[in-house]
């Protein structure tokens, strides 16, 4: 089996899912700042109800918050990205990293069947779970592929 049956074979669930941050609808940019630097992570969701209204990462932070310091007061709705696509746990891991590829994003939420997010799948936990794989193959490729060395080591 050759990698890209491999990953179109494993389930988003079967990748080391990230963690996140929550905040409800309406939370103001500093707030959810204040959580997400507490909790140590890069994306937080806004939930209304217990369902995803939108995501706010580490992009969103440099790109509408660094510059504008009168943004911190605001609603985080107004600057984070609503309704985002997810995807459910079963879904095919080769297609959720096109699909973040495609739409040029890194972080996409799990959705159960109940509406429920489990996780974040990120490109790290993607090369996470080749290495553990092909460890060998990805753990020591060089810096820049033509960098292949002439001689053995020590030689």
């Amino acid at each position: 089996m050759n990698l890209r049956e491999e990953l179109h074979n494993e389930k988003v669930s079967h990748m080391a899912l990230n963690g996140f941050c929550q905040v409800a609808s309406g939370a103001t940019v500093r707030e959810t700042l204040a959580l997400m630097r507490q909790q140590g992570h890069n994306v937080c969701l806004a939930l209304a109800d217990g369902e995803l209204k939108g995501i706010f990462t580490d992009r969103d932070v440099l790109r509408k918050v660094a510059a504008y310091p009168d943004s911190w007061d605001r609603a985080i709705d107004a600057l984070m990205t609503a309704d985002p696509i997810t995807v459910n746990p079963d879904y095919p891991a080769a297609e959720a990293l096109w699909l973040m590829d495609q739409h040029h994003f890194r972080n996409l939420p799990v959705v159960d069947e109940d509406g429920r997010v489990i996780g974040i799948l990120t490109h790290q936990a993607v090369i996470n779970y080749l290495a553990a794989r092909y460890p060998v193959e990805i753990l020591n490729l060089p810096p820049r592929p033509d960098q292949i060395p002439q001689q053995p080591e020590g030689g």
